[in-house]
């Protein structure tokens, strides 16, 4: 099945409406479209461990080029580790990690990373560095360390929350 059957079915669902005439008759050459849906994409696999942050990945770029919105990107449990600039992918790989950046900055899309599950994977930003006394940072650009409030402020603006992992 192909990503675009995939996306289809998950926005189609309730958002899916018929064109009628004024009469309120539906005829034969009646028109349906898909309403523009807001989605967050939660992300809990680590880069390179499942194909969970690949396929989220290849999702988002779906989702984008149908004309769709994401709300906002949450890199919870070991996803948060798509969020580490220490992250060196082998030659014959592609950098998840940095793909995911070029994607944040391109659609400046909201990419917000559990600071609870960062901190305990080793993941700080400068601000968390220096709070639990580490000598460098390695939060990559483009992503902001917030709480679980986030995700739940996404899912209440959301049309769709789509799980990864």
């Amino acid at each position: 099945m192909s990503e675009e059957m995939c996306l289809q079915d998950l926005l189609e669902s309730p958002a899916e409406k018929i064109i009628q005439p004024a009469t309120g008759h539906p005829t034969a050459t009646h028109e349906t479209y898909t309403a523009h849906m807001k989605v967050t994409l939660l992300i809990l696999g680590a880069p390179y461990s499942t194909q969970a942050s690949a396929s989220a990945l290849r999702f988002a770029r779906t989702l984008l080029a149908s004309g769709h919105d994401i709300y906002q990107l949450f890199f919870y449990n070991d996803g948060v580790h798509n969020a580490s600039n220490l992250i060196i992918a082998a030659q014959d790989e592609i950098n998840i990690p940095q793909h995911w950046c070029a994607l944040i900055e391109e659609h400046q899309l909201d990419a917000v990373v559990c600071i609870a599950a960062a901190t305990r994977r080793g993941i700080l930003n400068r601000q968390e560095a220096q709070r639990h006394n580490k000598s460098a940072a390695n939060l990559l650009e483009g992503h902001t360390l917030s709480g679980l409030g986030q995700l739940v402020d996404a899912c209440l603006h959301s049309d769709r929350v789509v799980t990864f992992g």
